[in-house]
């Protein structure tokens, strides 16, 4: 089992319903002994404010990427060259085309195509989207890439539909991580 004791682990958290639970998720990280810094798109932004995740890390979340206020000059640098490993949960369907298609557009997109540790995904999203061949064909691609993915599951969905999309369990991605 992978200690993450001091390990820095940047968390990326896009615009979906599911953002919240990337709260608990963040939290648990932090509890584990890693050091968790936050990066939003402003999407996420829009679902669960930063101020919750820099209650739960004790650190500063970094969501705007025109924002220099706070840390290095380009935060989004210095994060992909100190993290451990980069975690995107929720990874929603225009994050993972960003990524596979090298568009660097907020936040998370900018870390995650400047970092060089490994990336974990964690989509989340309604069926329908997840199975478009768009989708999917990204995922191969970054799969290609070496990024782990992990998830999602079957079930009950924002939608209220029932259906492969649904965010997998914070405990699963810990495992992953580890």
């Amino acid at each position: 089992m992978f200690n993450l004791t001091d390990r820095h682990i940047v968390l990326g958290v896009t615009g979906s319903i599911a953002a919240y639970k990337a709260v608990d998720l963040a939290s648990k990280l932090t509890q584990a002994g890693a050091l968790v810094d936050v990066v939003m798109t402003p999407e996420a932004a829009r679902f669960v404010a930063p101020i919750t995740f820099k209650g739960v890390t004790g650190r500063d979340v970094f969501s705007d990427m025109w924002d220099s206020s706070t840390g290095p000059a380009e935060p989004h640098i210095h994060l992909a060259r100190t993290a451990d490993v980069m975690v995107i949960a929720p990874a929603t369907a225009t994050v993972i085309a960003r990524l596979a298609l090298g568009l660097a557009e907020e936040m998370v997109s900018l870390t995650g195509l400047a970092t060089r540790a490994p990336i974990v995904l964690c989509p989340a999203m309604d069926s329908q989207m997840y199975t478009h061949a768009a989708v999917q064909a990204h995922l191969e691609t970054l799969k290609s890439r070496g990024v782990q993915v992990i998830g999602p599951e079957e079930g009950r969905l924002a939608s209220g539909q029932v259906g492969l999309g649904r965010f997998s369990e914070v405990e699963k991605i810990m495992g992953g991580i580890r």
